[in-house]
């Protein structure tokens, strides 16, 4: 995450989920709110009901490491927090890379151009 800085204060979470518009999805819950800084700042929750400290972990990889791959793809200066969804069956890398470009372009901060460029490559 090259240009991407950590949410880690309580209350940095907390304005965006006041000010952010979000938009769910199966697996995860996107908050997203422009922000002064001239880069992208990023935070992932995942509650107890998801399951133990292990899947809790692994999920929160998998979804940094989707981030990681979209993060070029990503209009600058958002606060962005992910909200891991409690489900039955636990997703893989790829339904959580699916539902992140979802949810993504339906907060309209998703640069397809660019995407596209990258996938040439």
């Amino acid at each position: 995450m090259n240009r991407t800085v950590p949410l880690k204060k309580n209350y940095e979470f907390a304005r965006v989920y006041k000010k952010g518009r979000f938009y769910v999805g199966k697996y995860l819950t996107l908050y997203a709110t422009p922000n002064n800084c001239g880069n992208n700042r990023l935070g992932i929750t995942v509650s107890k009901k998801v399951g133990k400290s292990v899947k809790r972990n692994r999920i929160r990889r998998l979804v940094k490491e989707n981030y990681r791959l979209f993060e070029e793809c990503v209009m600058c200066s958002y606060d962005l927090v992910f909200v891991v969804r409690s489900s039955d069956n636990m997703p893989v890398f790829f339904d959580i890379k699916k539902e992140m470009k979802y949810l993504f372009r339906k907060l309209n901060i998703f640069d397809q151009e660019k995407w596209d460029c990258l996938k040439t490559y």
